[in-house]
Parts: structure tokens; C-alpha cells; sequence
């Protein structure tokens, strides 16, 4: 599930007054008119590809262009992995609609651009899903020996002396991480540092990691499949907690989520066939996610996982979605 910059050397400044976020300001200007150079060029490369009905011996996938763990042009992503075996499976071409998470998958799967979406929250409004093939969550990350380790909880007291990475979603209807909102209840406000996830050239998806590392943060809370990933291949030895609780006692906001795969509502036989191939193909799956360090939590049958279509509250750890009340 979601939701940093090369730039932590720039200055930081406030950014908003109820949370006390710092965001690097060079950073967000050069990502926000890069974000305006290339909105057509992203547009032509979507749109390039018409709007078709599904189609036998070709699997298109809705997939980020640079955005690991997940997802890559070079498909070096996890995800790419996922939509290989399936393909190879059905014996079918894979092709990829490129388009950033941040600017909203659903409309292109339900556009007809694509037909899936590899990983989405069971129970988002925009599109049917399939069961969870697996469960995730927000970790707190730390470096080994810093005494920090043993924070699992964002009541602990000790989070409002010290410097926290976060990460930023793009959101404009002035929605945080789910975090980042229980932290502001428990008055940890004014010590969090932003970590965009509109990413560029300069803008990286580990810079978070790399904070904790290079001790520019203390420590960071971040969504587990990003965080297990680079925690994987740092050089300084950092440490994953996962929060003592799936829910947050304070705000009802929940920090783990149940991941599956998106197709149109409409699409029932198509839907039913994948899920067919996710139940047999379940252990390579899993195996796929070890090899990329992703911490899966045992999947829990929330209520209304059992039909496809019914919404529930999930908040994938993307940027293009934001926390939900339960």
C-alpha cells in the first residue's frame, strides 16, 4: 500500500502548522515544476496507448516507471516480477501502461488502459479486488546500536525529543500518512521530517533509509515493503520495528493493510481467473517479497474481504492514498 530528497542537504523550513512538518523547499520547487514539464509527456505516454477491452494472450498492467521496490521501466521491481509469473502463467504478452502511483492508477485501469493493477488495499472505492495475497505495515526504522530500537509504539515519549522522518504524500485535500496524523495526537509536533514521495532524478524513494543512516533523522516510520527493501542493501546496519499495534488506539487509523490486486468491478471472469492463479501461485508470490526484504504480516480477514466489490477503509502507503477512519 502509497505515500525525500537528495536535497536533505537544503535547508529546512515549516511546511503546515498542525503537524509541524519540515519539508526541504528547494526540493519541493524543482520537483513541482519538473512535476509541470513532465505532466504532458507522462499524459502522451499513457494516452498513447487507446482504451481496449480485455484482450485474450495480452495482460496489460498499470505499473510506476521508477518507483522500487515495486516497480520499474527495467522491471527490476517486485511487481514486475509478479505480473512476469502471471503472464508466463497464462501464457499471455505483458505489457505495461507507465504511469506514477501519485497521478492515480484507477483511472487508468478503469479507462481501459490497463486491466490490472498488481498491488492495491482490499476494498478501495475505485476498483474490485482480489483476496490478499499479502499484509503490510508502517515499521519504525532505526540504526543498530542507537538505543532506539525498542520503539514500537507512536505513544512512546521518546518520539517528541526526537528528529522523525516521514514520508509526504501529494495530496490536495490536506490528508497525511496515517503516522504522521496519530503522531500530531499524541503532541509529537514540530520534530518530523518530510520525505516526498514524488520522485525525479534527485528525489529518491530511499533517501528516507539513507536519513536514518546518516543520522540527519533519528529515526523514521516507513511503509514496510520500502523499508525492508533498502534496509536490505544499506551499509549501515538499521533495524525494523514493526508497530506493537495494527490499529492506533488514539485515532482509529490503521497502520497495516491487506494487499491485493485491482481489475474493474465489471470484470468478474477475469477477476475470478486471477484469483484462481494467485491461490495456486501463493508460496512463489511470497517467495518473490522475501527476495525484495518485504515484511508480509499474516493476512487478516477483515470484515468484507470476502466480497470483491465491498469498499472498505485502507489506506495503501502510496502517495496516491491517504489514511482512512475505520
Amino acid at each position: 500500500m502509497g505515500m525525500k530528497p537528495a536535497a536533505s542537504r537544503c535547508r529546512n523550513t515549516p511546511l503546515g502548522t498542525g503537524f509541524g512538518m519540515y519539508q526541504q523547499t528547494k526540493s519541493w520547487y524543482r520537483g513541482t515544476l519538473m512535476a509541470a514539464l513532465l505532466a504532458p509527456l507522462l499524459a502522451t505516454m499513457a494516452w498513447a496507448q487507446r482504451p481496449a477491452p480485455l484482450t485474450p494472450g495480452l495482460l496489460r498492467v498499470c505499473a510506476d516507471m521508477d518507483n522500487l521496490p515495486f516497480s520499474n521501466q527495467k522491471g527490476e521491481g517486485y511487481e514486475n516480477k509478479i505480473a512476469e509469473l502471471i503472464a508466463n502463467e497464462w501464457h499471455s504478452r505483458l505489457e505495461y501502461t507507465w504511469w506514477p502511483i501519485r497521478r492515480g492508477y484507477y483511472r487508468m485501469l478503469n479507462g481501459t488502459y490497463c486491466d490490472l493493477v498488481i498491488e492495491s488495499p482490499v476494498g478501495v472505492d475505485q476498483a474490485g479486488a482480489t483476496k490478499p495475497y499479502y499484509r503490510s505495515g508502517y515499521m519504525f526504522l532505526s540504526r543498530r546500536g542507537s538505543g532506539l530500537e525498542t520503539i514500537n509504539s507512536l505513544a512512546d515519549p521518546r518520539l517528541k525529543k526526537l528528529k522523525i522522518g516521514v514520508n509526504l504524500f501529494v495530496s490536495t485535500d490536506g490528508e497525511h500518512s496515517p503516522p504522521e496524523m496519530a503522531l500530531s495526537r499524541y503532541g509529537v509536533v514540530g520534530n518530523l521530517v518530510g520525505y516526498s514521495v514524488a520522485y525525479d532524478d534527485t528525489t529518491r524513494p530511499e533517501a528516507i533509509i539513507n536519513a536514518v543512516a546518516k543520522k540527519e533523522v533519528d529515526v523514521a516510520i516507513v511503509w514496510g515493503p520500502q523499508a525492508g527493501y533498502f534496509v536490505k542493501k544499506s551499509s549501515v546496519p538499521l533495524v525494523l520495528t514493526p508497530l506493537a499495534t495494527e490499529v492506533d488506539s488514539a485515532t482509529g487509523y490503521p497502520m497495516s493493510y491487506n494487499i491485493g490486486m485491482a481489475v474493474r468491478r465489471k470484470d468478474h471472469e477475469f477477476r475470478d481467473s486471477l484469483q484462481t492463479l494467485l491461490d495456486r501461485k501463493h508460496p512463489e508470490i511470497l517467495g518473490i517479497l522475501r527476495q525484495y526484504g518485504v515484511p508480509a504480516l499474516p493476512v487478516k480477514e477483515d470484515k468484507g474481504d470476502d466480497n470483491h466489490d465491498s469498499p472498505k477503509n485502507s489506506a495503501p502507503p502510496s502517495d496516491s492514498t491517504r489514511a482512512s477512519k475505520p
